[in-house]
């Protein structure tokens, strides 16, 4: 598998996992298991997963040239 396309298979395989917690988490704290949980947790996820996605490609480069930093610090 080529480099740039591992890039974004590993990030989705970041992102899904983690904002479908998120959404779980968020909208249990917020509604509960009320009736239509089940519809208003997919209507998050499916906003949430495609702005995680582009956040993380925005992010992602900052926080390893921040780490590299830190690290040649010490």
């Amino acid at each position: 598998m080529k480099k740039k396309h591992f890039k974004y298979i590993n990030t989705l395989l970041v992102v899904v996992p983690m904002t479908l917690i998120m959404a779980f988490v968020g909208l249990m704290r917020t509604y509960g298991f009320g009736e239509n949980w089940h519809i208003r947790f997919f209507n998050t996820w499916i906003i949430m997963a495609p702005v995680a996605y582009i956040s993380a490609f925005l992010i992602i480069p900052n926080a390893r040239k921040l780490a590299e930093k830190i690290a040649i610090r010490e």
